[in-house]
């Protein structure tokens, strides 16, 4: 049975990769919405249609593959930017109602699934609902988390190299509760998977942001070639991990 699952063990590898992802996402969909000016609704057009392919290649596979796997958790880190940003900016919903708004979504999905299925473990997982429900999951969660990253730095004014060490204290603070507590892991693993997306984000934001706004200005390009490359490297790893398992 192993061999048919379709999603990544939870690891220290796990964490890593989806922190370099959380960074593409914030720095590509920046480049798409703001450098090249395409604006937000035309940006999640674009990501939600990347999102859409990645996500039909994922569920065709017949068991877990590295490529195909990170492909769709870069696409909702990516689509998850332009979500946020269009609610509290396009929409004018500010960060607070955007926050809500996401959270009840996210909410409303782990009920659902947890209402089919009993349980919310996300590995392994075979059924290709139960990977529906755990895709739209990350989604929102995703979305969430740019959301709460934007509110650390453009409504509590903190620099983006603060709100990323701020972002990385819960994370550190969760994974004691993981090794220090009994509470619940699912719940603790999804509180997790949040917060390294504003982490990311802030991360993003330090690398691409003028100078004078607390950032590295390496431009939305430059940042997301360097996470792209990050991330490719960190996949062929993947892929060389699994073979050695699999053998």
């Amino acid at each position: 049975m192993e061999n048919l699952n379709k999603v990544t063990k939870i690891t220290m590898l796990f964490w890593i990769m989806k922190i370099v992802a959380t960074t593409l996402g914030e720095t590509l969909g920046d480049y798409l919405s703001m450098t090249l000016n395409l604006g937000y609704f035309v940006g999640i057009l674009i990501t939600f249609l990347f999102f859409t392919l990645v996500l039909a290649n994922q569920l065709r596979a017949k068991k877990f593959i590295p490529t195909s796997y990170w492909l769709v958790i870069i696409a909702t880190t990516t689509l998850g930017t332009e979500i946020s940003d269009f609610l509290d900016r396009s929409l004018q919903l500010g960060y607070a109602v955007g926050s809500c708004f996401l959270l009840m979504s996210l909410v409303l999905v782990l009920f659902l699934w947890f209402k089919k299925y009993s349980l919310l473990a996300v590995y392994p997982i075979f059924d290709t609902t139960k990977e529906l429900y755990y895709w739209i999951a990350i989604l929102f969660s995703n979305s969430l988390g740019t959301a709460f990253g934007d509110f650390l730095s453009d409504v509590l004014g903190f620099s983006y190299l603060t709100g990323a060490l701020v972002t990385a204290s819960i994370i550190v603070f969760v994974l004691l509760l993981h090794y220090c507590t009994k509470i619940n892991e699912i719940l603790l693993f999804w509180i997790a998977f949040i917060f390294t997306r504003p982490f990311g984000a802030t991360f993003g934001d330090f690398l691409t942001k003028p100078i004078a706004k607390g950032g590295l200005n390496l431009g939305t390009l430059n940042a997301s070639l360097t996470a792209l490359f990050l991330m490719a490297c960190l996949i062929l790893f993947s892929h060389w991990q699994l073979k050695k398992i699999r053998k």
